[in-house]
């Protein structure tokens, strides 16, 4: 017969990693308590420690991303407008 894998949800994850890094109880404490096995309370803790820098600074760069993608957009609607109405001052017959 097989046994279904347990899954955790994020918060669940972030509740126990959080404790664990305050470290006011000791990992095994903290598997007894939540019903967890240690080492994936520490597979977890890893996980945030390594991907906290990146989670802090995202936000600038995302803000960043979207600006220059908005101002992409906005040049080629630019060029486009450009191109269009020199092309009707053409077929218009219009000099510039």
């Amino acid at each position: 017969m097989r046994t279904q894998r347990k899954s955790y949800t994020g918060d669940y994850k972030a509740k126990v990693v959080v404790e664990a890094i305050k470290g006011h109880q000791t990992i095994n404490q903290l598997a007894s308590k939540y019903g967890v096995h240690p080492n994936m309370i520490t597979e977890w803790k890893k996980q945030a420690l390594a991907g906290l820098p990146q989670v802090l600074s995202d936000r600038r760069g995302r803000e960043e991303k979207a600006e220059e993608e908005l101002k992409a957009q906005l040049y080629q609607q630019i060029g486009q407008l450009k191109m269009e109405l020199e092309w009707l001052k053409k077929k218009a017959g219009i000099e510039s």
